[in-house]
């Protein structure tokens, strides 16, 4: 998707962080967007900050419902969504999975694996009828290597990685592009929410750390003209990913090979 200007986009996770750094990046382009997000206060700032561009929509992503009434004040407003950005998430939380309770695991996979979904649920067919758009899903680094007390954190975004792939299978040859964003540690607020003054301090000490979140917005937007699949931020990382992949193969190489094997699409053998 190579023209950005006049585009309508719909950002989750919209009022803060990479989404709203991405939010500001696609309006310099020329795009017109609505910032979602639950935090209704930062919200309504930010889309008055960035003016008539910007639409303020409060949204759990959680609710399918209520996406379905921002997809209707979206088209109202803007006209159809062409660029579909959904990032909201939580952040990780302290527990290992032996200890974490299922309030707190489903909480994190219905935020961020079911909430990528939902987001798609709303907006993917029509992208798909009208034969363009482009969607983008958050993951993360923990979606590519796993790391403990990571957990629920990892489970949905390793998910996200995978839906995604099967998205682009499912959704290119209709002339819609999708990516899936693959950052390490950012300059964000999430993870904050709750926390007492010092918990807090300490968190933002972290934080001050990461990358510049507009340098992120920039990676997603390059990633949607040139529809990239893969948005890596941390090339550092890049050994660690090699090291799983090489452990992976390294089960395959002395695994049997089965000549009676059913294989799946995408999964059959090269000719020699």
């Amino acid at each position: 998707m190579e023209r950005i200007e006049g585009r309508t986009a719909f950002v989750t996770g919209g009022a803060s962080g990479i989404g709203l750094a991405t939010a500001e990046v696609l309006i310099a382009a020329g795009a017109r967007v609505v910032l979602a997000d639950w935090d209704a206060e930062a919200l309504e700032r930010e889309a008055a900050r960035l003016g008539v561009s910007a639409l303020a929509q409060h949204l759990d992503v959680r609710d399918r419902a209520a996406l379905g009434e921002a997809k209707e004040a979206t088209e109202k407003a803007f006209g159809p969504v062409e660029i579909l950005f959904n990032n909201a998430g939580v952040a990780p939380g302290p527990d290992e999975l032996a200890d974490m309770s299922p309030e707190e695991f489903d909480l994190r996979v219905s935020i961020m694996l079911t909430g990528v979904f939902n987001g798609i649920h709303t907006f993917a067919a029509g992208m798909r009828d009208r034969g363009e758009g482009h969607i983008v899903n958050t993951a993360s680094m923990a979606g590519l290597v796993a790391s403990p007390r990571l957990g629920a954190y990892t489970t949905a975004k390793f998910g996200v990685v995978g839906l995604s792939e099967v998205l682009r299978a499912e959704m290119d040859r209709h002339g819609v592009g999708v990516s899936v964003l693959c950052p390490g540690l950012v300059r964000t607020n999430i993870g904050l929410h709750g926390l007492s003054e010092s918990e807090a301090e300490a968190g933002r000490a972290i934080m001050a750390q990461g990358l510049d979140p507009s340098i992120v917005g920039g990676q997603v937007l390059d990633a949607i003209r040139r529809n990239e699949l893969y948005i890596i931020t941390h090339g550092e990382y890049g050994a660690s990913v090699a090291e799983r992949a090489a452990r992976l193969q390294g089960a395959f190489d002395t695994a049997p090979v089965r000549s009676d094997t059913i294989h799946l699409p995408g999964t059959e053998p090269a000719e020699s």
